[in-house]
């Protein structure tokens, strides 16, 4: 158990599966008391019981991140809940990606919902939080595609790259307030992401490349356990990792 990690209040969005399901597991077993938001609240629901019964403390929140009250009544849950919040861990995203000649616009609405207006959402809704507590840490999912563009993904990649830009300011701002910021750009890992691409082509290539390529999700969760167990005067700004063999 990491002693920096152990009863620190924890709040992930997207817990219901991949990504932040792994780091709800892990975290919880590394002492964390988790605060769980997603969309699908019976999955949600099952995950916090599995937790519950183990042992640890999670209480889940039905949240759709694209709704700023939404997300408020997350992180105010987690403050009522157990006091503070120590951890805001924008993981939620969908990664519809398509040529753009194809003017897949809702889907661009979608991703840009979802993938950077819900991380400043979960900026506005914990700041205020850790402000008052003058302590706190934001991670903010963003991608391998913030760092390098690939073909169909112009709309994925502007996203992950302006919650990369979005980070680094965050970062320069919380000083004040002895906030941490942490950037997690994972490459292929094993959730349900392709399952959000909308175009059959593009889809059966995404899915053939994370078939051979993608690592557990729990690769994510060891990434920003890493981050969150260092001192507090020890800020990991930026962590990118990709599967060995992966090459682009």
């Amino acid at each position: 158990m990491n002693d920096n990690i152990k009863d620190k209040v924890i709040v992930i969005t997207g817990a219901s599966s991949g990504l932040g399901l792994a780091a709800a597991r892990l975290l919880s077993e590394q002492g964390a008391r988790v605060v769980l938001g997603a969309r699908r609240i019976e999955r949600l629901q099952q995950l916090a019981d599995e937790l519950n019964n183990a042992g640890h403390q999670a209480l889940a929140v039905a949240t759709d991140v694209t709704v700023l009250d939404a997300v408020k009544h997350l992180v105010d849950s987690a403050v009522q809940t157990f006091g503070r919040i120590d951890v805001m861990v924008n993981n939620a995203g969908l990664m519809p990606i398509s040529a753009l000649e194809r003017l897949k616009v809702e889907d661009w609405d979608r991703t840009i919902d979802v993938n950077l207006k819900g991380v400043l959402y979960g900026i506005a809704a914990a700041l205020p939080h850790m402000q008052r507590q003058k302590a706190g840490h934001f991670i903010n999912v963003s991608s391998v595609a913030g760092h390098k563009i690939m073909a169909n993904g112009a709309v994925y990649s502007a996203t992950k790259h302006a919650v990369r830009a979005l980070s680094e300011g965050l970062r320069q701002e919380v000083k004040p307030w002895n906030i941490r910021t942490t950037i997690v750009s994972p490459g292929a890992v094993d959730t349900e992401l392709p399952s959000s691409i909308t175009e059959q082509d593009v889809a059966q290539g995404m899915l053939g490349f994370y078939q051979a390529n993608a690592i557990p999700a729990d690769s994510f969760a060891r990434a920003i356990a890493f981050a969150i167990g260092q001192p507090d005067d020890m800020d990991v700004n930026e962590i990118l990792f990709r599967p060995t063999k992966q090459i682009p």
